[in-house]
C-alpha cells in the first residue's frame, strides 16, 4: 500500500489501471484471489473507502452517500494515473452503483467500466416495494443485530415471503454488530446506495464504455434484475458472469478471465 497517496487502497500488478471497487462496505475481504488473477495483466488498484482494511475505525460512521465515494475514486484515479493514460474501472454490488455514479460524474479518464449486478432499486417497476424492504433491513439491524439482518435481506434479494421469526425483546447489551463491515453495510451504506438513483440519460450517452454484469447463478433475484434493467434503459452491453451475485469470490480465476477479456475488448471504447 502507498501511504502518500490518498485514501485508502491497494496496489498490486503491472499494465493498464484497472480501478476495483468492492461491494458490502467496501470492505476488499475475500478479493484476494480475483485481484491476484487480475494482476497478471492489470495494475490493480483495490479501493477501500473507508479504511476498513486498515483495522477498527477510529471514529463512528454516518451515513454514506454514492457520490462521496465516487468522488474519492476519482481523486485516487487523479493519483495514480500515469499522464495521459485513462483507467478500466470495475464495481460489484454497492461497489457497481459507486462504478456507474463514476462514470456519468466523470468519465473524462475512465476506458471501459464493468458494473457487477449494482442493487439499485430505482430502476424496478416495483422500486416501492423494494424500498420499503431496505428500511426494513436498516430498522432490523439496529434493533435486533446483523443476523436477522441479513435474514431478512436475503429473503428479499430472493424474492421469497418474509415472515419475521417470533422472538423476544432484545436485551439492551445485544450487540448489533454496527462497527463491523456487515453492520456498517447494513445501517450506513446499504439504504443510501440502494435508493440511488443513477444518471441514466448520462449514461446512455457513455453506454459505448459501459458493461453490465449479472450472476450467471442469481437469476431471477434481485441483484440480477437491476443489472439487466440497467443495461436496457442505457443502452449497455450485459455479460453473464460464472458465480451468484458473489461471483467473484465463488469464481475468482473464472470471473478474473471473463471480466479481462470484457474490460479489454475492442470497441467504440477503444
Amino acid at each position: 500500500m502507498s501511504d502518500h497517496l490518498p485514501y485508502a487502497h491497494d496496489v498490486r500488478g503491472s499494465g493498464p489501471v484497472l480501478l476495483v471497487i468492492p461491494g458490502g462496505a467496501g470492505h476488499p475481504m475475500g478479493l484476494e484471489a480475483v485481484t491476484a488473477r487480475l494482476a497478471e495483466r492489470f495494475t490493480v488498484v483495490t479501493y477501500d473507502p473507508l479504511g476498513l482494511s486498515r483495522g477498527p475505525l477510529d471514529e463512528p460512521v454516518g451515513d454514506q452517500r454514492v457520490e462521496a465515494w465516487s468522488d474519492n475514486a476519482h481523486r485516487l484515479l487523479e493519483a495514480v494515473l500515469p499522464d495521459g493514460e485513462s483507467a478500466y474501472v470495475f464495481g460489484t454490488s454497492s461497489g457497481g452503483i459507486v462504478a456507474l455514479d463514476l462514470l456519468a460524474r466523470h468519465p473524462e479518464r475512465l476506458r471501459r467500466v464493468v458494473a457487477h449486478e449494482p442493487p439499485t432499486v430505482e430502476v424496478l417497476p416495483d422500486a416501492a416495494r423494494q424500498r420499503a424492504m431496505v428500511g426494513e433491513v436498516d430498522a432490523i439491524c439496529r434493533a435486533e443485530g446483523v443476523g436477522p439482518a441479513m435474514a431478512r435481506l436475503n429473503a428479499g434479494l430472493e424474492y421469497r415471503t418474509w415472515t419475521p421469526p417470533t422472538s423476544s425483546p432484545r436485551p439492551a447489551d445485544v450487540d448489533t454488530g454496527t462497527g463491523t463491515p456487515m453492520g456498517i453495510f447494513l445501517v450506513h451504506v446499504l439504504r443510501p446506495f440502494a435508493t440511488h438513483t443513477p444518471d441514466l440519460d448520462t449514461l446512455k450517452r457513455l453506454s459505448s464504455r459501459l458493461t453490465l454484469g449479472a450472476g450467471r447463478d442469481s437469476r431471477h433475484q434481485l441483484p440480477h434484475r437491476t443489472a439487466v434493467l440497467l443495461a436496457e434503459h442505457s443502452g449497455a452491453d450485459l455479460v453473464e458472469f460464472p458465480g451468484g451475485h458473489l461471483g467473484c469470490l465463488e469464481h475468482p480465476v473464472e470471473f478474473a478471465d471473463l471480466l479481462a477479456r470484457t474490460l479489454t475488448r475492442p470497441g467504440p471504447a477503444e
